[in-house]
């Protein structure tokens, strides 16, 4: 069987390691689709400098596939085009994810849309497989990576997400056209099991992996992990992110993986982790930690509505909003760490966004 391969321009951006947002759906007050808004937020990011953009993912929510609402192919249309546009105009490799789910029949349909649109890579959850033993998720994705390059996905169980042991990494990691990772069970004993998993499968200098692990951002990315496999040690880094977080202040979270990836000196590392706390503590508010996440979509849009890019902060499902306080606890957010906004570089560029003149 011969695997779909990524082309080398998107692969060795992928590898570098680039910031990678979860991209927010979004509506007007009638919970409508809102196509010129949803446009200016993918300029948004394509222009903060990120190097991939993750659509019809949780972020994205998934009832976008739901027959009431319809939307999976508009969205990835509409992020497609303008991922296309801007790199063509720049010359500039942005690699497309596209969020893929179900089982095995719809996880294939959903990954023909795809690649059919020119998505590079399938975000595959197993988040259905709730007690699925390994080889059954494995023969899963196996099938889907006929249709298009997988990139793996460890979802906390708080979310929906399951077990996934190391065994289960291994093998996933050895399928050949697996060309990155996200690691997001905000749990260090099991984000550890997904890179001994990759550097146990003899594949680890062709996998690049992803944090998702919002609460731990910037410590995932300056961690090296050293993993003992036979007479060897590899040595395997986080490189980049695929982050819900990472759908807001997007400026600064491209020049914060820029200064890990440059950072030479002790005092470089030191001024990052204590900037790591920083932004755990903007993702709690943003996420709604307090109250298990409940508010994490609703949180997102409302830092994006305060900056002009949505008009409001409606879902599809009108029961999730904001939690009591949440509002609040962003305000705190931006009163405490003015430096971890991008809101004048948003000022600045919204209208010619909205307007699309790119």
């Amino acid at each position: 069987m011969k695997f779909p391969v990524l082309p080398d321009n998107v692969n060795h951006t992928l590898q570098k390691g680039v910031v990678i947002p979860a991209l927010p759906l979004a509506l007007n007050k009638d919970r409508q689709f809102d196509e010129r808004r949803q446009r200016a937020l993918v300029r948004y990011y394509l222009d903060a400098g990120a190097g991939g953009i993750a659509a019809a993912v949780h972020t994205t929510q998934f009832s976008i596939r739901s027959p009431e609402h319809n939307l999976l192919e508009t969205i990835l249309k509409v992020a497609a085009e303008e991922i296309e546009n801007y790199s063509a105009r720049n010359e500039k490799a942005v690699v497309k994810i596209a969020g893929v789910i179900g089982k095995t029949a719809q996880a294939i349909q959903e990954a023909q849309l795809a690649s059919g649109l020119g998505y590079d890579a399938a975000l595959l959850s197993l988040a259905v497989f709730k007690d699925a033993p390994n080889e059954e998720m494995l023969e899963h994705c196996r099938s889907v990576a006929e249709v298009m390059p997988l990139m793996g996905f460890y979802l906390q169980p708080a979310v929906g997400g399951r077990i996934l042991d190391v065994d289960f990494w291994r093998s996933f990691s050895e399928i050949p056209n697996v060309v990155a990772i996200k690691i997001a069970p905000f749990n260090r004993y099991q984000t550890y099991d997904v890179v001994r998993g990759v550097a146990e499968s003899g594949r680890s200098d062709e996998i690049a992996l992803y944090t998702g692990n919002d609460d731990n951002i910037l410590i995932d990315l300056l961690t090296e992990f050293a993993i003992p496999v036979g007479t060897e040690v590899i040595r395997k880094r986080i490189v980049g992110g695929l982050l819900g977080h990472w759908a807001v202040w997007t400026r600064t979270a491209v020049q914060l993986l820029n200064k890990v990836h440059e950072a030479k000196s002790a005092e470089d590392y030191k001024s990052l982790i204590t900037m790591a706390a920083q932004v755990t503590d903007a993702n709690a508010a943003f996420f709604d930690a307090d109250n298990n996440f409940s508010g994490v979509i609703a949180g997102i849009h409302e830092v994006l509505r305060r900056q002009g890019l949505l008009e409001g902060t409606w879902t599809l499902n009108k029961d999730e909003v904001l939690s009591p306080g949440q509002k609040e606890e962003i305000d705190r957010i931006y009163a405490a760490y003015p430096h971890l906004n991008d809101d004048n570089f948003v000022k600045t560029n919204l209208q010619r966004w909205l307007s699309g003149n790119t």
